[in-house]
């Protein structure tokens, strides 16, 4: 069995990210064809082609690697000034010079005069810039959505209201583990008969949606006889319960215990129950979207920026006798594993909501790293295209305000060999990425 879920925890992922990609790529498809773009191919993967099927003017299909995805549009490299669309010409100059030469020859023999109004080069900086960020917009978007239905859907890691445990005595905030009743006054909750798995549905007349609830009535209590309202057997009960006043840690926003500049908890003096709520997936507000959302893109980022650092340390890892960094950058094979990983485990707690919860956490944050990795501007990248149109626009507006004429679209086919070097860093980057994930594999089970 645990062979079977392993398998389908990779298709779950592998189908995820397909997905993905096709969106992506249908992110520029659209815009792309709504702007009146020729578009000859729209293809899911890289290599030898495993099924297509021609709709119109555009060829679908994929292909054997899936690595990533493309469009094809006519025209991504602006015909000589003094050729006409689909003119090939003899020339003679640099390497360079011959490259960029001949890639501007291949793009126009693709096309004739009749189609020099729909190439991408043509349209206006405003329009390239949409057809450019429609991939990578359409992995946000996708990245948010998951995340959605994750914290709203499903829920994220809290503690609900239905009572777990209940201490039988109070012990000081910082009592070591073990510590004996012995002595020690008895707890209220114990005191007022509320026992584990009593759902606490109000106290002092607050109601209780949620664990945070539960220690703000208490805490504000003080040592005032409350009613706490339970859930017990399918009925419901009123018992009275006096907390008393002892020092309890300092919680944060976020409900975790504050520490001082010498990692010493810090405590005040509040209302104290007794009672433990259950660990469980609990559903959020649709709030908490945004800003998960902003710390999934930020750490992405920074992942990106240290790349090259991050990169080394994973050679360091795959090479040497290093672990891998848990949170560094991880291929394809390094997410599939992970995944069928997190179906197969047999963890106590860990059962089929806390897997697709996990799981969906996952697909979250390979649309947030594609969408961050889109934007590095560096061709073949999207954020190089997007670069070349902002620096297109600011030619444009430069010229006008001085007077010259258009300088026309920017010739990104110059920048072909940066473009290749580029894309063979990338290659590296990929094998290297492989080869760790084979021999010095990130697990999330030990």
């Amino acid at each position: 069995m645990s062979v079977l879920l392993f398998v389908l925890g990779v298709l779950a992922i592998a189908v995820g990210l397909a997905v993905s990609i096709a969106l992506h790529e249908l992110g520029h498809l659209v815009p792309a064809k709504a702007f009146g773009v020729r578009v000859t191919q729209y293809m899911i993967g890289f290599g030898p082609t495993v099924l297509a099927r021609r709709r119109g003017e555009t060829e679908y299909g994929i292909k054997a690697l899936p690595l990533g995805g493309y469009i094809r549009m006519i025209g991504m490299y602006p015909p000589r000034r003094d050729d006409a669309p689909g003119t090939i010409r003899e020339h003679s100059t640099g390497f360079f010079q011959q490259m960029s030469a001949e890639a501007k020859d291949w793009e126009a023999s693709q096309y004739g005069p009749e189609d020099a109004h729909r190439t991408f080069s043509a349209l206006a900086v405003p329009k390239k810039l949409v057809v450019m960020l429609g991939g990578p917009a359409m992995n946000l978007v996708l990245s948010v959505l998951i995340l959605g239905v994750l914290v709203c859907g499903i829920g994220l890691p809290g503690v609900t209201p239905t009572v777990s445990t209940v201490s039988q005595c109070v012990l000081p905030a910082d009592a070591p583990e073990g510590t004996s009743c012995e002595g020690m006054p008895p707890a209220p909750a114990a005191a007022a008969g509320i026992e584990p798995g009593d759902v606490l549905l109000s106290i002092d007349g607050r109601d209780i949606d949620g664990w945070g609830d539960v220690t703000a009535s208490v805490r504000a209590a003080g040592d005032r006889t409350v009613d706490v309202v339970v859930s017990r057997d399918g009925e419901q009960l009123t018992l009275q319960a006096t907390p008393i006043v002892d020092a309890r840690p300092v919680l944060d926003a976020d409900g975790r215990a504050v520490l001082d500049a010498d990692g010493e908890l810090v405590t005040e003096q509040v209302g104290f129950l007794g009672v433990a709520g259950t660990p469980d997936l609990v559903r959020q507000s649709p709030a908490r979207v945004p800003g998960m959302a902003w710390e999934a893109f930020t750490g992405t980022a920074r992942i990106v920026i240290s790349l090259p650092v991050r990169l080394w340390e994973v050679g360091q890892a795959a090479f040497g006798t290093q672990e891998r960094d848990p949170n560094g950058p991880i291929g394809v094979v390094g997410v599939s594993r992970l995944a069928g990983e997190v179906a197969a485990a047999e963890q106590p707690g860990f059962e089929l909501r806390e897997k697709i919860a996990t799981l969906l956490s996952m697909l979250a944050s390979l649309n947030m790293a594609l969408f961050v990795f889109n934007l590095i501007p560096l061709m073949p990248l999207d954020g190089g295209h997007v670069l070349g149109a902002l620096v297109e626009g600011v030619r444009r507006a430069w010229a006008r305000l001085r007077g010259r004429p258009d300088p026309g679209p920017v010739d990104m086919s110059r920048l072909l060999p940066l473009t290749y070097a580029v894309a063979s860093v990338f290659l590296v980057m990929t094998v290297l990425l492989l080869y760790a994930d084979i021999v010095k594999p990130i697990t999330l089970f030990p």
